[in-house]
């Protein structure tokens, strides 16, 4: 493992050939580190050659959270459909991120071999970018998340990702992300023509060991379709 403080994120390095990379973003206050004791469980570094990529989001004030400043991909006053949205820094998050992507590109890894995930703030951000990117991604996995400016997604989405394996998954009792509203971005993702794997789990604003282990296998599925 390296980090790399100039670009603000994590890598865990694969010890020969890199066959394609995760880019995975933390939720709102975390930072990179989140999923490095996940990570570490699997095989996917040392005996399948994936690369994964965790930054860190800028410090910012949310104000949600009463102007404290903390990690954050983009400002929130709210967590529900009806709430404002910070289009000026979601947009420039998804910049961020795309930037993340051509910097694995100039590494020899293809887009196609590149899975977006995170988890709820950061996976409200792999799906706006994900599903407006014009190259071709190896998958989206969005974890305890909802779709941010939902109503843009039609004129702004990559017919490019037509196809894209989606992954959506959600607890049953989340008190962070209502599951309604997760229905609610499932429902818009498909209206504009995307299949997408909707898993809901017996838990609150978290991952589960059951939902763990199944996440891994969708990956691993995901990097043979790109082999």
């Amino acid at each position: 493992m390296r980090m790399n403080s100039t670009l603000e994120r994590i890598e865990i390095d694969p010890p020969g050939q890199v066959r394609g990379a995760v880019i995975w973003l933390h939720g709102l206050g975390a930072d990179g580190h989140d999923f490095e004791p996940l990570i570490e469980q699997w095989d996917l570094v040392q005996q399948h050659g994936i690369r994964f990529v965790l930054p860190h989001a800028p410090v910012r004030p949310v104000t949600m959270n009463g102007g404290m400043e903390m990690r954050a991909w983009y400002d929130l006053a709210g967590i529900d459909a009806l709430a404002p949205e910070d289009a000026a820094g979601i947009q420039s998050s998804r910049e961020q991120l795309e930037a993340l992507i051509r910097q694995e590109n100039e590494r020899g890894i293809a887009s196609s071999a590149i899975v977006l995930a995170g988890f709820s703030q950061g996976g409200a951000m792999v799906l706006h970018t994900g599903l407006r990117y014009r190259q071709p991604l190896a998958g989206i996995l969005a974890l305890s998340c909802y779709l941010p400016l939902a109503e843009s997604l039609e004129d702004e989405k990559s017919s490019v990702q037509n196809a894209i394996p989606l992954r959506m998954d959600h607890g049953d009792s989340d008190p962070v992300v209502p599951l309604k509203l997760a229905h609610l971005s499932r429902d818009a993702i498909q209206k504009s023509g995307y299949s997408v794997e909707f898993n809901t789990y017996p838990m609150a604003h978290s991952l589960c060991p059951e939902q763990a282990a199944s996440i891994y296998s969708w990956l691993k599925l995901q990097f043979q379709a790109v082999s």
